[in-house]
């Protein structure tokens, strides 16, 4: 830090990753500046990564990747009380603009001119420092280091599509798929109370690390009858609540097929073609309740509350973890290797 300049990592083609220097940024008066300690490599990451776009949002090279970061205030703006230098934070990577009527709803996470982290054209933090406006700076308690503060942000996820889905307890729910949001989604149902929560996905590894968050039940769907397994578990009834986080079309009318009367099926991942075909005649006699998420908002704080108090585990769900000067092959690695990495951190200090 004392010469200024930081350490910067960019995309500068598809599958390509090199360094750079850039000047440390300067927090104004309502920021600070945090040195990043912690950036959970996400699933968005590694398709620009792979493929330079994911819908309407295209790469244009060089780019900075990266959204979810934890780290330790370096420097804090004039305005800022409520934060000091040396606070551990987890930075939620939307800022919003305010004064949209999305924003003056309560509803932020829909504004539509959001700046958000690694989200073309705007430069992620897969870099030493980065000055981020202090109201979305979360300070983390003793007992959390920033590997766990770069996990709030997919848990923010989770917990959007279980608080959508009307999650509580007494019910039963079923999460199809367990990469990182189907994860989170199982801790957030958990933690909400549900006590019955099955986890559907094809990969063994995946499975394995669910059942360790909480899953009372696994299924891998490449080896058995998801639905009859479901139907099997819940008496014949059909659960209270899905959350659909692979976006693939199968599980979606799995979802509707493993629903009680009148359930709420929350669909979460995007579709790779960005169409789906849905057993809809099926759904009508059933009145079940389509919802879907879009990030999340209001929730940090009541993530790193169930993250501080025991009632999810992140660094279980942490199964990899790389240094910042070995990011092309980490992303090389998580891109090759989905089937055993289940979740990977890039670490940015030693």
């Amino acid at each position: 830090m004392s010469d200024g300049k930081m350490k910067v990592a960019l995309m500068e083609d598809l599958g390509k990753i090199g360094f750079t220097k850039r000047d440390i940024p300067v927090a104004k008066a309502n920021e600070v500046l945090v040195k990043i300690e912690s950036v959970g490599i996400c699933g968005s990451d590694l398709h620009y990564y792979e493929t330079g776009a994911i819908g309407p949002f295209v790469v244009k090279p060089p780019f900075v990747l990266g959204h979810e970061a934890g780290g330790v205030v370096a420097a804090v703006g004039s305005e800022v009380k409520h934060l000091a230098v040396g606070d551990k934070v987890a930075l939620e990577p939307g800022i919003p603009c305010g004064h949209c009527e999305f924003c003056r709803t309560g509803k932020y996470n829909l504004c539509p001119d959001v700046i958000f982290f690694a989200t073309p054209p705007v430069d992620g933090i897969f870099q030493e420092y980065v000055a981020h406006p202090a109201d979305f700076c979360f300070k983390l308690p003793e007992n959390l280091d920033t590997v766990e503060g770069a996990m709030i942000e997919p848990l923010a996820v989770g917990f959007h599509a279980a608080t959508e889905g009307g999650a509580a307890l007494g019910q039963t729910a079923v999460v199809f798929g367990a990469g990182c949001i189907g994860l989170t989604s199982t801790m957030a149902c958990k933690a909400k109370g549900i006590s019955k929560v099955i986890v559907v996905d094809i990969m063994d590894k995946r499975l394995e690390t669910a059942k360790k968050l909480g899953a009372t039940h696994i299924i891998n769907g490449a080896k058995e009858d998801v639905v009859a397994k479901i139907m099997e578990l819940t008496n014949g009834r059909g659960v209270d609540l899905c959350i659909e986080t692979s976006g693939v079309e199968i599980a979606a009318n799995q979802c509707i097929f493993a629903s009680a009367k009148g359930a709420v099926i929350v669909l979460v991942g995007y579709s790779g073609t960005g169409k789906m075909t849905l057993e809809i005649n099926h759904a009508l006699d059933k009145e079940v309740v389509f919802k879907t998420i879009f990030r999340y908002r209001h929730l940090y704080p009541m993530c790193i509350e169930a993250a501080a108090t025991g009632k999810v585990d992140l660094k279980a769900m942490v199964s990899h973890t790389f240094r910042f000067d070995d990011l092309q092959e980490a992303l090389d690695e998580c891109v090759r290797d989905k089937a055993n990495i289940v979740k990977g951190v890039i670490k940015m200090v030693p």
